[in-house]
């Protein structure tokens, strides 16, 4: 079955960056749209950033101008560059397909504090 490894998280602190990665085996990764998902305490997962097979990103509002996603195909690898971090972007990071979400890593975790 499809897998996701997620890797790079870390503590940092207000303002600081941090790029995450995510290693997709059992799929044919460049076929499909991937996502950033990232779960802070208490709340409910959700779809920070996308890419479509062809290379479009889109974000949501909260890390707009922040964040900035890319993929390898030829590493089966999906990337999250994040600047600027604050607090709020303190959660757990995974990776997943857009269109069925399914199979979910372990996910890595992020903390940003002072």
């Amino acid at each position: 079955q499809v897998q996701f490894v997620e890797s790079g998280g870390g503590l940092v602190q207000p303002g600081e960056s941090l790029r995450v990665s995510c290693v997709a085996s059992r799929i044919v990764f460049s076929a499909y749209w991937m996502g950033w998902y990232r779960q802070a305490p208490g709340r409910q997962r959700e779809l920070v950033a996308r890419i479509t097979d062809a290379g479009a990103t889109n974000y949501a509002e909260s890390v707009k101008d922040r964040f900035t996603i890319s993929r390898d195909n030829n590493k089966n690898t999906l990337y999250l560059q994040m600047n600027n971090l604050t607090p709020e972007d303190t959660a757990v990071y995974y990776c997943n397909t857009v269109a069925s979400p399914d199979h979910w890593g372990q996910g890595t975790q992020v903390t940003v504090s002072s």
